[in-house]
């Protein structure tokens, strides 16, 4: 019973100091910190679920703005022996505590999966590697359009045909900020809407409601086509990009 409540408390202590570690980064740089707490639970499992769902044979799995960990908290143990997890995070200080989370975690020692961190932006990331599924925790809300063009489109190149993006909005974004914000930072965001919605009218091959977080998001899924590279533009209302 001790041993439970140690661990309980532990987990609670980890919580709470990412919390404040959220809010201290979010006030630093919201390109690489867009929400001012970690992903809950029930959301880290929706974005998983592409992983679980192709066990038990090895994976190749990118997880891009991991921040302190609560996805590949989820992801690590859903990987099969002779799996590869790359973690890409951009702030310094979240990539230093991925490091520790990941040298430090029981479960990789027992499937041998590689698992490596790289502190860098998705777009800049240097690799011949392609995935089965990425794991994407970046902002994109918070990204100019041509920001998140560029991710969207790396994204799709690293995919193997067939592969899974998943990745979550929070809901009321948009109603929140054609109340707060400027008239600049609103035509963004609608910009970042419509280039989005593009992705999902193209790709998207489910999209889920987790209402069990904080806030509430949807989580999309979207798949990279079995047909070739210059195929894969989205096509807006059925128009040439």
């Amino acid at each position: 019973m001790n041993d439970q409540i140690t661990s309980h408390d532990r987990a609670s202590t980890r919580r709470n100091a990412e919390g404040w570690m959220f809010l201290i980064e979010a006030a630093r740089d919201l390109r690489t910190t867009g929400a001012v707490a970690p992903s809950g639970k029930s959301l880290a499992r929706v974005l998983t679920d592409p992983v679980r769902a192709q066990a038990p044979r090895p994976l190749a799995v990118l997880e891009a703005g991991a921040g302190t960990g609560p996805v590949t908290r989820a992801l690590i143990p859903q990987l099969s022996r002779g799996s590869r997890l790359d973690i890409v995070e951009a702030n310094p200080r979240f990539a230093e505590r991925l490091r520790s989370l990941v040298t430090t975690h029981p479960r990789l020692t027992a499937t041998s999966a590689q698992v490596n961190v790289h502190q860098t932006y998705v777009e800049q990331l240097d690799t011949d590697q392609r995935y089965d599924v990425i794991v994407s925790g970046l902002p994109l809300t918070n990204f100019t359009p041509v920001q998140v063009e560029r991710v969207m489109a790396r994204y799709l190149e690293l995919l193997h045909p067939g592969g899974t993006l998943t990745y979550f909005a929070y809901l009321g974004t948009r109603r929140a900020r054609a109340l707060t914000a400027s008239r600049a930072e609103a035509r963004r965001h609608a910009a970042v809407d419509e280039i989005m919605a593009a992705y999902q009218r193209t790709y998207a091959t489910g999209r889920w409601t987790v209402w069990a977080n904080v806030p509430p998001a949807h989580v999309w899924h979207l798949r990279r086509p079995l047909v070739s590279a210059d195929q894969l533009e989205p096509q807006p209302d059925g128009a040439s990009r």
